[in-house]
């Protein structure tokens, strides 16, 4: 089999696309943990039940959409609970399942740390790119994601974070 190298085009934008990904993720953190005091993870779980109807989710479900695995989500969703931002609630389908639900704690302190988090997303990327380059950037993560995922083959992906049995972080 023979590698396929990257073209010096590819790698340029391999590299442009890695250094912008850790230093959003960073600065986002940074802003987050330092209004809110919490990382970046913890305000996308409580972004996600808060979106959600009755503000809850199946545990599974949430660890999809935020595409991580379930023992990191269940790391996360215990420390908010710890806070009293989340409780979990035994399923009624599922005996094995839970779901997480979103307090009126959790949702107020989302609602004190969004507009601060939408502004630091705004500055570190929406000011700098044109009405068509934010199209282009939606479609780009959308192509990647939907390959990663199997989506345009029908493939289900067992090797996916939030099928994962445990973490390898």
């Amino acid at each position: 089999m023979t590698t396929r190298w990257l073209t010096p085009a590819e790698q340029r934008a391999w590299r442009s696309y890695i250094s912008a990904s850790s230093l959003l993720e960073d600065t986002i953190d940074r802003q987050l943990q330092a209004e809110a005091g919490m990382p970046h993870l913890y305000y996308s779980v409580l972004a996600m039940l808060s979106e959600a109807p009755d503000r809850r989710l199946r545990m599974t479900d949430l660890a999809e959409l935020l595409k991580i695995t379930r023992s990191r989500l269940t790391y996360a969703v215990s420390r908010l609970e710890n806070d009293g931002a989340v409780r979990r609630e035994g399923c009624p389908s599922d005996k094995r399942g839970s779901i997480a639900v979103l307090t009126d704690e959790g949702m107020s302190l989302l609602e004190r740390s969004a507009p601060g988090h939408a502004e630091t997303v705004r500055a570190a990327v929406f000011d700098h790119l044109t009405p068509e380059q934010v199209g282009q950037l939606e479609e780009i993560c959308t192509s990647i994601t939907r390959a990663i995922q199997g989506e345009e083959s029908g493939a289900q992906r067992e090797e996916l974070p939030w099928r994962r049995r445990s973490s390898t972080q």
